[in-house]
């Protein structure tokens, strides 16, 4: 148990207002989610360096146009993650491989929608995936684990299943993609809105995975995970609660408040800001 009392209570009382406010409001509550594809696409695929621009990932997304000198697999990999984000969602090993298939299509089309066969090892940074013939145990025993666990604190359950996922390395290639996929996925059985893990933190998500391997510790991705999901739940409530959104630089001097302080409060969440388009806003009033 890392995730503290005072943090649950809090995540359980944003669940609550976020449920009770979207009644009757799915129209909205869908609008907000499809605003944030390409900002999602983005910092995803930017954790896996991609060079891609936000504005050029969202012109891909949502305009279908194509920059010139674009790389095509960069092109690609926006595209796919887009129709992942609008395909059925089902934590299970066919489900998984059939949305690897969508994310991989036209990139990897020999990798796409299977697991790692024999011969074929892998290697992140110091990180040895286990053998291939193992994957297939491995992931059912992952899913299992999961599955059947009802004691343990969801985000905990989330944060380990993906740890897990990630150091299995089931897949040839888009095994970060996928695995932050299905993070989304997870949150969604627990009446959660979905969050985006930001490539501005991708050194503190790498030393999450070192902290896992030689320690047994999950907590650095658990509080990145609970910060995202805060925020994700802080956005939501401004829309739902037709607050005017204003950005923080604004709210700043709006209430002579310390810039530093601010922002440092936005990122502990302890202010009920959020980002959008990568800049930090907040509800008015």
């Amino acid at each position: 148990m890392t995730i503290r009392a005072p943090h649950r209570a809090q995540v359980e009382a944003l669940l609550k207002e976020y449920i009770s406010l979207s009644k009757g409001r799915d129209g909205l509550v869908e609008k907000i989610a499809e605003s944030e594809i390409a900002e999602s696409i983005f910092n995803s695929n930017a954790i896996e360096n991609s060079t891609l621009s936000l504005k050029e990932t969202e012109q891909i997304v949502f305009d279908s146009h194509v920059g010139k000198g674009l790389a095509l697999r960069e092109v690609l990999e926006a595209k796919n993650l887009a129709q992942v984000y609008r395909l059925p969602q089902e934590l299970a090993r066919e489900s998984i491989l059939k949305t690897h298939a969508v994310l991989l299509n036209g990139i990897d089309d020999g990798f796409a929608g299977r697991f790692r066969k024999k011969g074929e090892e892998v290697r992140v940074a110091n990180h040895v995936a286990p053998a291939a013939e193992k994957v297939p145990f491995l992931m059912e025993e992952l899913l299992e684990k999961y599955l059947s666990d009802t004691q343990t604190y969801f985000l905990e359950r989330i944060t380990r299943f993906h740890l897990d996922f990630e150091l299995i390395h089931p897949f040839c290639d888009g095994n970060g993609r996928m695995g932050r996929v299905l993070i989304n996925w997870q949150l969604k059985t627990f009446g959660c809105p979905p969050v985006i893990i930001r490539n501005r933190e991708k050194k503190k998500y790498y030393a999450a995975f070192r902290e896992y391997k030689s320690k047994g510790k999950s907590e650095t991705f658990e509080k990145m995970l609970l910060l995202a999901l805060l925020e994700s739940f802080h956005k939501r409530l401004a829309y739902l609660k037709k607050q005017k959104i204003i950005s923080l630089s604004e709210w700043v001097r709006s209430n002579g408040a310390s810039p530093s302080a601010t922002y440092n409060a936005a990122k502990r969440q302890s202010l009920a800001a959020f980002r959008q388009n990568e800049i930090w806003m907040i509800g008015k009033g």
